[in-house]
């Protein structure tokens, strides 16, 4: 399996860290999906932090209660996925009343990620969604008798400010983030936050 890397350098005179997100992609049901800051790192002026990953998908789910921007997902399940394999799970819970995954199959659309959730999904408690390398990348809030299914397709933009892995993002208010892209046999990247506080790409 491939491993990416991106090295993000703070050359700015500001506090503050380094943060890579995805966003949703558009065939994606339901369409209200919130993407998380999928990786998070503080980095000092004059230092440099690295982040590494391989393209591992995995379901997620948290008990966020209501799924608005800034609050935090720390997924209290990851299960291992494959849009082309194991791409269907349940979500429900046991006679305690715990929130679990159950039933992962190969039954569901290929090319994408189902989660099935049951009728006995309490309203507003949980969010489930799509991880990849371990951490959670976007998410939705979990009602009973409804389904997500999420066409994953990887995508990376890095941006430098007061961030914590896991949080959600309102990406309608982001601004100066800026894509990476790999392709073929470039799979490092290196973005720099200026004296400017613009990030720039190499």
């Amino acid at each position: 399996m491939t491993q990416y890397s991106l090295t993000c350098i703070n050359n700015s005179a500001q506090l503050g860290c380094f943060a890579i997100y995805q966003k949703a992609p558009s065939l994606t049901v339901p369409s209200n999906v919130l993407s998380l800051a999928w990786f998070a790192r503080p980095a000092h002026p004059g230092s440099r932090v690295t982040f590494k990953w391989d393209v591992d998908y995995s379901f997620v789910w948290s008990e966020t209660g209501i799924l608005k921007p800034g609050i935090s997902f720390d997924a209290s399940e990851v299960i291992p996925a494959d849009p082309y394999g194991s791409n269907f799970v349940q979500l429900t819970e046991d006679k305690w009343g715990a929130t679990y995954f159950d039933g992962i199959a190969g039954t569901g659309t290929n090319g994408s990620l189902t989660i099935k959730q049951l009728g006995n999904v309490v309203p507003n408690r949980t969010s489930v969604g799509v991880g990849m390398s371990g951490s959670g990348t976007y998410i939705v809030q979990a009602s009973p008798n409804m389904t997500a299914v999420f066409t994953p397709h990887p995508n990376y933009w890095v941006l430098f400010g007061n961030y914590q892995q896991g949080q959600v993002m309102d990406i309608e208010d982001v601004s100066g983030d800026m894509e990476v892209t790999y392709g073929g046999s470039l799979t490092s990247r290196t973005a720099t936050l200026g004296l400017d506080n613009l990030i720039t790409v190499a």
